[in-house]
């Protein structure tokens, strides 16, 4: 019985440390552990790897993955997912730890359905939009990232009589633009979940302009596509001077979080745990109000992330 380890999709801070505690906590159980690099491509390509301590050393403190990732459209040909089993029987491996999102964990739901193949998925995506889970990995480093940045914005906004409009990653998910948007002071958010109230808004900022406010910063979720609506907006209501700025995939980069490293040590632990003693496992490690459990990929596959309501209530409450 062997192990492996693979990233797919997009990139998440958090996945190297992931990957680090995989190695070092199956060997101490004496498991035998393999990398498989670029994803489902790597599956099918046989990019497959013997782990070793010094694969993975000295990479806690790294962003993205040294496994690297993809996103693979043959994998959904049924004859390309035969040869990756064919790659997994080479070195006897029947059990897989996913680092991805929900996209990733339906192509393994297929795989694992159709072959002898065990797999445990860990959420490990900047979105925080997976089903059943309450944080994912690699948030809180892209969170710390926008705040950063927003931060410095607000520094020159403060300088000049001017708005900015920043746009965050999060796919049809607002859940990135309304906590930074909290945390930073910002008073304008816009996500896919609320509908963008300018009427009542346009109201209150134009009477805070006349009474001395000078700048305003406006966060847009990139779900809405209406960076360009709010920034056209601010200018034709509001009378303020407007830049946009986008963040990018910046957001996905830096140092793991504190945070983030902890979480990943132990969603690797539960997985690996998990996977020890249970046979013809299709599962993903969740994690809420503190605690880990385990839910079947059909239910976090046939459901849509939701933002908390006391999130979305909080929008009425920037200023």
């Amino acid at each position: 019985m062997a192990f492996a380890i693979l990233s797919s999709g997009g990139d998440a801070a958090g996945m190297n440390p992931a990957i680090k505690k995989f190695v070092d906590y199956c060997a101490k159980l004496q498991i035998e552990t393999y990398l498989i690099y670029e994803g489902l491509e790597g599956l099918i390509d046989n990019k497959i790897k013997k782990a070793s301590h010094k694969d993975v050393a000295g990479i806690l403190h790294l962003g993205g993955t040294i496994i690297r990732s993809s996103r693979s459209k043959r994998f959904f040909d049924a004859k390309y997912r035969k040869q990756a089993y064919e790659n997994l029987k080479l070195y006897n491996i029947n059990n897989l730890i996913v680092l991805g999102g929900d996209g990733s964990f339906r192509a393994l739901e297929v795989f694992s359905a159709e072959f002898a193949i065990s797999f445990v998925g860990i959420p490990s995506t900047i979105d925080n939009d997976i089903y059943g889970t309450e944080y994912c990995l690699g948030v809180d480093t892209a969170l710390n990232v926008i705040r950063d940045s927003l931060d410095k914005i607000r520094d020159t906004a403060a300088s000049f009589n001017r708005a900015f409009v920043v746009e965050v990653m999060g796919r049809e998910c607002g859940y990135l633009a309304l906590v930074s948007s909290i945390v930073s002071g910002a008073e304008i958010c816009v996500i896919p979940e609320v509908t963008f109230a300018q009427e009542e808004l346009q109201k209150r900022l134009q009477k805070e302009i006349q009474n001395g406010r000078k700048y305003v910063l406006a966060l847009v979720a990139e779900g809405t596509k209406q960076t360009t609506q709010v920034y056209e907006w601010i200018q034709e209501t509001l009378g303020l001077e407007a830049r946009v700025t986008i963040l990018g995939h910046v957001q996905r980069g830096g140092n793991p979080s504190v945070y983030d490293r902890m979480m990943a040590f132990d969603f690797v632990i539960n997985a690996v745990d998990y996977l020890r003693k249970n046979r013809q496992v299709q599962k993903v490690v969740v994690y809420n109000q503190g605690t880990f459990t385990f839910k079947e990929i059909q239910e976090i596959s046939t459901h849509k992330y939701k933002l908390p309501q006391h999130y979305l209530k909080a929008i009425n409450y920037l200023d």
